[in-house]
C-alpha cells in the first residue's frame, strides 16, 4: 500500500512543474492541503471528457491526479482540474500579507491553497452562491483562520479591496465592481466566455491607468450567475479579436474607440496595451 504522503508529494511536484512557477511554496501547499478533505466521503465521481465514473474505492490516492471531481453533478459543480489551477495560482503569485477574493469557491479546496499562500498576514474572502457549497466550504475551511466564506452573490455584493481576485465561473465580461476592487498592481484571473466558442482564461493587472489584460489559455467554467450578459449594444469578439485584447477599460474612464475588441455594458476590451494612449 502506498503512503498517502508520498502520493501527495508526487502530485504536488507534478502541479508545481506544470505551473512553471518560481515560487517553491506552490509545491509545498499542494503537498500540505489534503484534497480529499474538500470532496466529501469517497468513492468519488470523476469526470473525464464526456465520461463519468466512480473511483474504485475511497482511497484518496485516486484523486491525487489531474482529474475533475464532481461535487454536485446535477448543477455541474466540480472540484476543478488541478493542473489548470496550479497554472493560474502560479501566474497570480500570491504573497504573504495579500488580500484575495475568491469568486466561485465551491467546497473550498483552492481557497485553502490561496489562504496558505497569503499566510502570514493575508486573507481570503471566498464567495459562493450555492447554499450547499457555501455550507460545505465553511466547514472545510474551519482550519484556515484567514479564510472567510461569504454566502452571497459576488456580482451584486461589493467586493473587499483586493490584491488578487480569483474567478472560477465564466463571464462574458468582468463586472465593473470586480475591476474597481483591485488595488494598484492587483491581479485578477477570470474565465472569459464572450461567445459560445470563445473560451479564454484572462490575466488582468491594474495599472495607473486602465487594466492590462492577457488571454493566455483556453478555459471552460460553468457560467457565473447574474454576471453581465451580451445586450444589443454589445460588441462580441471573434476568437481572433478576443486573443488580441491587451487592456480592459471602464467606460466611465475612457470611451470605446477603434481599438475596441469587445464591449459589454460598463467595460470594454482594447487591442492597445495600457501604456499606449493614456486614458483619453
Amino acid at each position: 500500500m502506498s503512503n498517502i504522503n508520498d502520493i501527495r508529494r508526487f502530485y504536488a511536484r507534478l502541479m508545481a512543474a506544470n505551473a512553471a512557477s518560481s515560487d517553491p511554496r506552490l509545491e509545498e501547499v499542494f503537498a500540505s492541503v489534503p484534497r480529499e478533505a474538500f470532496l466529501g466521503p469517497g468513492p468519488w465521481t470523476i469526470i473525464a471528457g464526456n465520461a463519468t465514473f466512480m473511483t474504485p474505492s475511497a482511497d484518496p490516492a485516486h484523486i491525487y491526479q489531474n482529474v475533475l471531481v464532481a461535487l454536485d453533478a446535477d448543477k455541474g459543480i466540480n472540484n476543478g482540474e488541478p493542473f489548470l489551477h496550479a497554472i493560474w495560482i502560479g501566474k497570480l503569485a500570491p504573497r504573504p500579507g495579500e488580500a484575495v477574493t475568491h469568486i466561485g469557491a465551491g467546497s473550498g479546496y483552492y481557497t485553502a491553497l490561496l489562504a496558505t499562500l497569503v499566510s502570514p498576514g493575508g486573507t481570503v474572502a471566498a464567495f459562493e452562491l450555492d447554499d450547499q457549497m457555501a455550507e460545505l466550504a465553511r466547514g472545510n475551511l474551519e482550519a484556515y483562520g484567514n479564510a472567510t466564506v461569504v454566502h452571497g452573490d459576488a456580482v451584486t455584493s461589493p467586493l473587499p479591496p483586493s490584491d488578487i481576485v480569483y474567478v472560477n465561473a465564466g463571464v462574458v465580461a468582468p463586472p465593473a465592481g470586480w475591476l474597481k476592487a483591485l488595488r494598484p498592481g492587483g491581479r485578477m484571473i477570470f474565465p472569459w466566455r464572450p461567445a459560445e466558442r470563445v473560451p479564454f482564461a484572462v490575466m488582468v493587472t491594474r495599472g495607473e491607468k486602465g487594466f492590462a489584460c492577457h488571454p493566455f489559455m483556453r478555459s471552460w467554467f460553468i457560467p457565473c450567475v447574474g454576471a453581465p450578459t451580451a445586450d444589443t449594444a454589445a460588441k462580441i469578439p471573434t476568437r481572433e479579436e478576443a486573443a488580441r485584447s491587451r487592456s480592459i477599460w471602464l467606460i466611465e474612464d475612457r470611451q470605446p474607440n477603434g481599438t475596441a475588441t469587445a464591449i459589454f455594458g460598463e467595460v470594454w476590451f482594447s487591442s492597445d496595451p495600457v501604456h499606449a494612449g493614456g486614458n483619453g
